[in-house]
């Protein structure tokens, strides 16, 4: 039991040495030689759980989707009468999310980077989305021409520009997180899908 409990601690140090120099560096930047440091595990350690880097970039995708299907189902648990409101909650949720978590904003990096090696972050979050949009369509609460289908994309563009605005904006603007941003810039989304004039969530 002792050897097993040692094994998912060394694990799971590996994958979140992995996830912040992957956050850092992106996937490329990413070294197994400076992961295996960051972690303070030796290589056959690190080759021992993860046999390519790629392994070590799936492990980080499965490690964000656990956390963010269980944050996406604490806020859609604790959904207000309006979808619409859900859907402000759940994308204020999954900003907190890349703002607080390491492994979160590395699998969300690597869903840009490496689609081809480890499934979408997206595909943890998105299903709850489009439920809340299509139950949003049949409360009346969007505009005719904003079918579900297409604002699941714009809100995927979004929650991916508040996760890459910090990487590539100037140094002064970069203390600005996710969060912050996505409640700046949802009230705009928002007015442009919502069936009434201003959209109050």
């Amino acid at each position: 039991m002792a050897t097993q409990a040692r094994g998912t601690r060394t694990r799971e140090a590996l994958i979140r040495a992995a996830a912040e120099a992957v956050d850092g560096k992106g996937y490329h930047g990413a070294t197994l030689v400076a992961i295996s440091k960051s972690a303070r595990v030796s290589m056959g350690a690190l080759t021992f759980h993860f046999a390519s880097k790629g392994e070590l970039a799936q492990a980080i995708v499965d490690k964000a989707a656990a956390t963010t299907r269980e944050r996406t189902a604490q806020v859609t648990a604790g959904a207000s009468a309006s979808p619409l409101c859900a859907v402000e909650a759940l994308l204020q949720g999954l900003a907190r999310l890349l703002d607080e978590d390491a492994v979160v904003r590395a699998a969300s990096l690597l869903a840009r980077e490496r689609p081809d090696i480890v499934p979408g972050w997206h595909s943890s979050w998105v299903p709850s989305l489009c439920q809340l949009l299509k139950a949003a369509e049949a409360a009346g609460e969007l505009r005719p021409d904003a079918p579900p289908p297409a604002v699941a994309g714009l809100v995927a563009h979004l929650l991916t520009a508040v996760e890459v605005h910090p990487r590539t904006a100037p140094a002064q603007e970069r203390l600005v997180g996710a969060a912050s941003a996505m409640a700046r810039l949802w009230p705009f989304v928002c007015h442009g899908i919502a069936a009434s004039p201003a959209c109050k969530t």
